[in-house]
């Protein structure tokens, strides 16, 4: 199940849902996706320049706010809750593809968590 805003070609052909109101809001992605730039301008490595405009920006904060906060994304909260009560299993997709670089599905995974 994905879980981005901004789904590729090749994305929404190999997974079968997606929630976008679980991906980063767009301003939050969009400020991100330039500190991240700039990082890797001052020669940082990809995923050092990841992690580094993760912390910069304060992107955990935004968006667990997001999560919390917005109706859109509270109602697909509420949605995945119930079904992971239903005992049903979730993977959540996205673009980061290494372990090394942070994910906003990590803390979807989290308030998910606390919601059950």
């Amino acid at each position: 199940m994905g879980v981005v805003r901004r789904p590729t070609g090749w994305f929404r052909t190999s997974v079968n849902e997606n929630y976008p109101e679980l991906g980063p809001p767009e301003n939050l992605f969009d400020e991100f996706k330039q500190r991240h730039e700039d990082f890797k301008m001052q020669g940082l490595c990809d995923e050092g320049a990841h992690n580094a405009a993760w912390v910069e920006g304060g992107f955990e904060d935004w968006y667990r706010s997001h999560l919390s906060d917005t109706a859109e994304a509270q109602e697909a909260v509420a949605e995945l809750t119930a079904r992971l009560q239903d005992g049903e299993q979730l993977v959540f997709v996205c673009f980061e593809n290494t372990d090394q670089k942070r994910c906003h599905r990590t803390l979807l995974k989290e308030h998910l968590a606390a919601q059950l």
